[in-house]
């Protein structure tokens, strides 16, 4: 298969506690180094923690945060010296939020002539032209064009933000949260458009959300962040069913379920580990209850054994 996108080493740290004269108190790392291949066509769904980092990886890849190491490639290019409109016509942002994502002072057919005419230059034909396509493709009226975003309600808001991102005729999108802000039923017409614009469009995914059972449905590889770092990666029907790390089965065992009463997770801590103190050896040895001095030791390396998908521990589950 095609690399649509590929990731190596990729970090980001933010500066703490700026002083007028001399360096930072101390650099925060965010996202620890990261290796991911997505292939062309794939739907790569990133879940874990609030603070994980997913968002800062998500920002990363459009160019929004700079990367502090690391390197990004789409379609085998890389796009660290980049014009930035090259990269804007090969991948786009939906953000989570779609009302504030939306310029409230624009109207939708303002904020979808932007990127028609500022990446590829189009006259007031050809934009009409392709905004009616789009506007068909999300299954929104054309005389919505002439309103404003307050106007809309939360799911009929999202759609105008796919639409903006498929304007820029993007084949890679990120989705950050983008179902999170909607109610549940708006949730599935959403998810469900999504997955035709793929197939009409040919479009790859990186989802990013908390909730692992819309990840487990819409994903076809998930890659499980835990303070920064992968922890495990691997198939949509493998990760939840049998994970390998104690992570994974922590978030799937807190997750909520209907007729299921909710449960307190097992270990010692239930705290992410202090991002201006982190922990030697493995970040979540404090909350796992299979650790052991080499936890405390060692960092584990992502790998797979046996012909089961990677996961970064010395302890991993079995199947």
């Amino acid at each position: 298969m095609t690399e649509a996108l590929k990731l190596t080493g990729l970090s980001k740290a933010f500066p703490v506690g700026k002083r007028l004269f001399g360096p930072p108190r101390a650099l925060v790392r965010a996202v620890q180094p990261v290796d991911l291949v997505v292939q062309k066509g794939e739907t790569l769904g990133i879940v874990g923690e609030s603070g994980c980092g997913k968002s800062t990886l998500a920002r990363m890849l459009v160019g929004l945060l700079e990367p502090s190491s690391g390197r990004i490639e789409i379609e085998g290019e890389p796009l660290d010296n980049a014009d930035p409109a090259v990269f804007g016509k090969k991948i786009q942002y939906v953000f989570q939020d779609p009302i504030s994502s939306l310029n409230p002072r624009k109207t939708i057919r303002q904020i979808m002539e932007a990127p028609l005419k500022h990446l590829h230059r189009m006259g007031p034909a050809a934009r009409a032209d392709r905004i009616a396509e789009i506007f068909a493709a999300v299954n929104l009226r054309e005389e919505f064009l002439d309103r404003y975003p307050h106007e809309f309600s939360g799911g009929q808001a999202q759609r105008i933000g796919i639409a903006r991102a498929l304007a820029a005729d993007a084949r890679i999108l990120i989705l950050d949260e983008p179902v999170s802000a909607l109610d549940v039923s708006v949730q599935a017409q959403v998810l469900n458009l999504l997955a035709d614009l793929k197939a009409q469009f040919g479009l790859t995914y990186l989802f990013i959300s908390h909730d692992l059972a819309v990840v487990e449905a819409v994903s076809d590889r998930i890659a499980v962040l835990y303070f920064g770092a992968v922890v495990e990666v691997g198939p949509a029907v493998e990760i939840f069913a049998n994970p390998r790390h104690p992570y994974t089965k922590l978030l799937a065992d807190s997750a909520p379920v209907v007729g299921r009463a909710l449960k307190a997770p097992e270990g010692r801590e239930t705290e992410l580990p202090d991002p201006e103190n982190p922990p030697e050896g493995c970040a979540f040895r404090a909350r796992c209850p299979r650790a052991t001095a080499l936890c405390a030791a060692e960092v584990p390396p992502l790998t797979g054994e046996g012909g089961r998908h990677p996961a970064a521990c010395h302890h991993p589950l079995e199947a």
